[in-house]
């Protein structure tokens, strides 16, 4: 179905009424294509800090995603002007999407009011405890320790490098 890709650059752009007619079709928001064709999504992180001198070894820049929370390297590419990528391997991600009511009934519960960003990553381990213990270890700044929540799961909520909120969470109730 390419009838929503613009040309420039294939980007993705709201459908075309004159090879679509606006009646046809399924209803979405600003007429823009279904996403059921996303195979993955990908969450960049800027400015996380990492060691110029070593060519994707440990250091600060993967301290707490590679090496406490063990997401493999993917893929690592470099381009001009010391450009440097590496994707990590998060395994499978859901997106989550809430009103705001939801957001404060959240903060409330797992952090005793301190509020959540715009975005915030959530990690579902099987130790919630120690993967704490970790990252607090390797650099994260603990906002609220490990608690266990009305939904029976342990959660925890970090600051990790970069300047993301992490919610790192253990499921009680496995089976």
């Amino acid at each position: 179905m390419d009838a929503h890709r613009t040309g420039a650059g294939d980007a993705v752009g709201p459908v075309d009424s004159s090879r679509v007619p606006r009646f046809a079709g399924a209803a979405t928001f600003a007429r823009l294509p279904r996403l059921d064709e996303v195979a993955a999504a990908q969450i960049k992180i800027v400015g996380v800090p990492f060691d110029a001198g070593v060519s994707y070894r440990p250091g600060a820049r993967f301290g707490v995603y590679r090496d406490v929370l063990g997401m493999p390297v993917e893929e690592a590419y470099e381009g001009d002007g010391d450009a440097r990528v590496a994707i990590l391997d998060a395994g499978r991600a859901t997106l989550e999407i809430a009103n705001r009511a939801q957001v404060e009934m959240i903060d409330r519960v797992e952090t005793d009011g301190a509020t959540s960003p715009r975005l915030r990553v959530a990690l579902e381990v099987e130790d919630a405890d120690g993967v704490t213990e970790r990252l607090v270890a390797g650099g994260a700044e603990l906002v609220a320790s490990p608690r266990e929540t009305p939904w029976r799961s342990l959660n925890s909520r970090l600051e990790a490098p970069g300047d993301l909120q992490i919610t790192v969470f253990a499921e009680l109730d496995k089976g």
